[in-house]
């Protein structure tokens, strides 16, 4: 079996990604590198800005925690200049939140904040894998979002 070092730049990327689970501790997240980094990235946030609870059991398809008022909430977030991608799951949120991260800047927007369905009009009614709604109409979807059906940051 191979055995070797590996560069300084992941040993950087590893103590950032501890730094992250420790400062979001309580969360339960966890912060992989596999993929699920800027996920976890996207519910920690909204828990932090939104006062949303996480739900406990991770595994929980389609909802990522709950808002304030008892709305099921799910997050999405991208760290590239595309839109969100949805896989067909049984439960859908009443609320979607849509963060984009600018990992250059280390910068952070939130590109969606209403109701789940006025995305997932964009979507077919039945389809396998993964869809993506584009950025373009996420972008003319929040434009439609009624004040009184948004998430508002807590104080």
């Amino acid at each position: 079996m191979l055995e070797f070092e590996l560069p300084g730049a992941i040993q950087a990327l590893v103590e950032a990604r501890n730094k992250l689970r420790d400062h979001y501790r309580s969360s339960g997240l966890k912060f992989t590198l596999d993929g699920n980094l800027v996920g976890d990235l996207g519910e920690a946030m909204a828990a932090e800005i939104f006062g949303l609870r996480l739900s406990e059991a991770r595994s929980a398809e389609g909802i990522d925690g709950y808002a304030h008022d008892g709305r099921s909430v799910q997050v999405k977030a991208t760290g590239t200049k595309r839109g969100a991608a949805f896989r067909p799951v049984e439960t859908h949120a009443d609320h979607l939140l849509f963060f984009c991260f600018d990992l250059e800047t280390a910068k952070a927007r939130l590109l969606f904040n209403g109701p789940e369905r006025m995305i997932r009009r964009y979507l077919p009614e039945r389809w396998a894998g993964q869809r993506s709604v584009s950025r373009t109409q996420i972008l003319a979807a929040n434009e439609l979002v009624p004040a009184d059906e948004r998430l508002w940051p807590i104080k």
